[in-house]
């Protein structure tokens, strides 16, 4: 409020307020009190019940239960006396406590703009109406309630429209309406007050002291709900933003693959680089023109990338050849679609990509290849693909003929429409193929550093070991392509068999174990370490090779070292020093000592997930395909370890109790039927003992659950410290606890009962500053109770409930009040 406020919730605020001031002005001047000790009560009680107020929902306004008082005066009292109590409790609420200091307009307008006129218009509803209802109190009160609602909320309601310009329908329903009932619930009280006025005198009224203390509980925990709701509508939804940054995630992951794909063509093919990039351009733009739906789009989009993969199985010299191609030559080249579309079928796309890359040399007459498919028969990709894989290949520089121009190019393919392509696509090309290569050539800058560099000399290394070939010796060898070709299929192959193996378990270490092992095939390496960021630290989750006690032994912190800095700056380092890692201890005598390291940072949905490092004891050991390689499946392998941590997370936390951190109901179980399986093997005992804790309800009642949660936390480490190291402790819940001990004889019992029974003592003690607890205990053994684990944990807990009853009926108490020994029941 104050300057902060437009003009004309100003103008509001001085109107109600001069109205305010009227109404305050005439009652005073008219005063009139009957009974100075019931008007005083009356006045302490409502200054009192102003202190019991509590925060609306999303706002600065707060509301106690004076109101009663209101009500009471209205029905009771004159006009000058309740505009007295409740003007009064009013400013008591406005300044007690206010978070942000008192701030006179705010006190002002509540007194003054606010209150003041709201029990003037109920006052006069009130007495206004007794004739027209014929003096029925109830009716009276419930109209009362209704005026008084109205006059104090829409006021406010009024003024937060003004300031902020919402509706003030949408205002007022969702921050005040709620509370109507609670004012015709004070209607209804008042009303039972009034009523028992009439036999024992309106003294009875301070007995609504406790009543309005119930009623501002009720407020307080009715909030608490709301707030829990809105928390939980706002955890929904950060979780249902986290879902679909996932899936984008997923779906980047997929382009990634593609264009890592893309790049293994490029290798092979130098010429078709741009040509990828620019028949993918083109196929969108067109997809669009068609009204193609958002899958056959993307299934367009990544078939334009990688129609071309089955190039890898045909030879470079073929695929390079500076002229006309032989028959067998053509026959050889005519397998890349079948060969991309097999490739492309084993990965899990979630769009149909292979069979647009086998179709994509189909022609529309039926005379294409491989299955000389026909007119519709062709899947509307490879339609739109033949086209621009024609008008493209045309207008480039290939090494067979040079490039011709673009509107000639664009000629001879409309020569074939009808013939080797689609007419309707050959039509749209038509018309916008200028603009599509515009579009096309700003694609090609901005992804200018997409394309793989291909050094020209590499000035390192004067000699191969074994010497050069000999001047006699055959060039241009078959082995030569036929080597190349080798090592670009096993890198496809390995690389398709990680995207496959990676994620199939959700175990760490044996996926990592099989990554380790795919990845050697092509990035040699003498050791390899996934170190997992946990906190400002990278531990190390998986160690294979050389040198495995000194990089398990290694704790990088963010930052420090090699590995530290790939993590802080989410950038790789290629033949770094590994002797900078801190902790790294250098061994010159060591042959195996690693020399040279290839670190990438790990990138998950999240944020950073670890390192991926490399060693080798040679220097210089790594180059930059090798990076190459390693950065193609890091996003893969970062996503896959996320997943797998998140899993192990939660498989920890479905049998670890939150608040204690003791083994849950369900984990109990388990154990349990283990621990029975022991016995029966070994003719072994086991003891299993439930113990409660009596008195628990009365600190929540009194100090509230956090005070509770507190107890339970610091009496469940108290136990923990005490028992046995083969002592398996459970919650089962509530103020409920297990103990499964291992042959411990019957007699120790009483002192494991005397010693618990201390420590819920002293842990209400430190947490409440007295002591509230005891503890019921009852203990049943095996065999002696039972073979069974059902059957342990029903007479454990039978015994513990009798004992129990049993000392309730000794001592006259219940479960509110704390015993100073435990009640005990055991087998002997």
């Amino acid at each position: 409020m104050g300057q902060s406020l437009p003009i004309r919730a100003r103008v509001f605020v001085g109107i109600t307020a001069a109205y305010g001031v009227a109404v305050l002005a005439f009652s005073f001047l008219h005063w009139q009190s009957t009974n100075l000790l019931k008007f005083g009560c009356y006045f302490v009680i409502a200054v009192l019940a102003s202190t019991m107020k509590v925060r609306l929902p999303g706002m600065e306004s707060t509301m106690s239960v004076h109101f009663l008082f209101v009500l009471l005066g209205i029905l009771e009292l004159s006009l000058p006396e309740t505009l007295a109590i409740g003007c009064a409790a009013a400013l008591l609420q406005s300044m007690w406590k206010a978070p942000q200091g008192v701030e006179p307009v705010k006190v002002l307008f509540n007194v003054v703009s606010m209150t003041a006129p709201a029990i003037f218009l109920t006052y006069h509803a009130y007495h206004s109406a007794e004739r027209m209802l014929q003096h029925s109190v109830p009716l009276l009160l419930v109209v009362a309630a209704f005026v008084y609602f109205l006059s104090n909320t829409i006021p406010v309601a009024v003024v937060i429209t003004l300031a902020q310009g919402n509706s003030l329908r949408k205002v007022w329903s969702e921050t005040y309406f709620w509370s109507l009932p609670y004012y015709i619930i004070g209607a209804a009280i008042v009303g039972l007050i009034s009523y028992v006025d009439q036999f024992i005198g309106w003294e009875n009224a301070l007995l609504i002291v406790p009543i309005m203390y119930w009623i501002y509980r009720s407020y307080l925990l009715y909030l608490g709900r709301l707030e829990d709701e809105r928390k939980r509508v706002e955890i929904e939804a950060r979780q249902v933003e986290a879902e679909k940054r996932h899936v984008e995630e997923v779906c980047a992951l997929h382009l990634r693959t593609i264009e890592g794909l893309a790049l293994a063509i490029d290798a092979k093919d130098h010429t078709t680089h741009n040509h990828l990039h620019r028949v993918r351009t083109y196929a969108v733009e067109i997809a669009k023109d068609l009204g193609l739906d958002e899958q056959q789009t993307d299934a367009l989009r990544a078939a334009a990338l990688l129609h071309d993969i089955g190039k890898l199985a045909v030879p470079d010299h073929i695929i390079n050849k500076p002229g006309r191609l032989t028959p067998a030559e053509f026959e050889k080249m005519k397998i890349h679609p079948a060969v991309g579309a097999e490739i492309l079928e084993k990965v899990a796309f979630p769009y149909p990509v292979a069979p647009i890359v086998r179709a994509h040399h189909e022609k529309w007459n039926g005379k294409g290849y491989p299955d000389g498919l026909k007119g519709e028969e062709i899947p509307i990709g490879a339609r739109i693909l033949a086209a621009i894989d024609c008008l493209d290949a045309l207008a480039s520089d290939r090494q067979y003929r040079k490039a011709l121009p673009l509107d000639e190019a664009m000629k001879k393919v409309r020569e074939e429409s009808g013939q080797s392509f689609d007419p309707r696509v050959v039509a749209i090309l038509e018309r916008r193929y200028r603009e599509l290569e515009e579009l096309a050539m700003r694609s090609l800058e901005e992804h200018r550093m997409d394309s793989l560099s291909f050094c020209g000399r590499v000035e390192r290394g004067e000699r191969p070991a074994n010497g050069f070939e000999s001047e006699g010796s055959h060039r241009g060898s078959p082995r030569d392509f036929l080597s190349s070709i080798a090592s670009a299929r096993q890198e496809a192959h390995t690389l398709f068999e990680l995207s496959q193996d990676l994620g199939n378990s959700l175990s760490l270490d044996e996926n990592l174990s099989l990554m380790a092992m795919r990845l050697r095939k092509l990035v040699p390496y003498d050791s390899i370490v996934a170190f997992i960021r946990k906190g400002d630290m990278l531990v190390p989750e998986f160690v294979s090779g050389d040198n495995f006690r000194l990089f398990s032994a290694l704790e990088i912190p963010i930052g420090t070292g090699l590995c530290g800095w790939v993590a802080q700056n989410a950038r790789p380092i290629l033949n770094g020093n590994p002797a900078v890692e801190a902790g790294f201890q250098h061994d010159a005598q060591n042959l195996n000592q690693p020399r040279s390291a290839l670190a990438v940072p790990l990138e998950g949905v999240t944020g950073l997930v670890g390192v991926l490092a490399l060693y080798q004891a040679s220097p210089d050991a790594f180059t930059n395909d090798h990076l190459r390689v390693l950065q193609v499946i890091t996003s893969r392998v970062a996503l896959f370890i996320e997943n797998a941590l998140k899993y192990r997370e939660a498989e920890s936390s479905a049998t670890v109790d939150y608040l204690t951190g003791m083994a849950n109901a369900r984990a109990l179980s388990m154990h349990l039927e283990q621990e029975l399986a022991r016995c029966r093997r070994e003719s072994g005992t086991v003891a299993v003992m439930v113990c409660d804790l009596d008195g628990f309800k009365e600190i929540n009642d009194r100090y509230g659950h956090l005070a509770g949660d507190k107890v339970l936390k610091l009496f469940a480490a108290m136990m923990r410290e005490s028992c046995r190291q083969t002592d398996y402790l459970a919650r089962m819940g509530g103020d409920e606890f297990v103990i499964i001990a291992p042959n411990m004889p019957p007699a120790s019992s009483n002192e494991r009962a005397l010693l618990f029974s201390s420590l819920a003592q002293r842990a209400g003690r430190e947490i409440c500053g007295k002591n509230f607890l005891s503890l019921s205990l009852g203990a049943a053994f095996y065999p002696q109770d039972g073979s069974e684990s059902e059957q342990l944990l029903a007479e454990a807990d039978r015994k513990m409930y009798a004992a129990k009853q049993r000392h309730y009926e000794e001592t006259g108490t219940h479960g509110g009040h704390a015993s100073p020994r435990p009640h005990l029941a055991v087998v002997r």
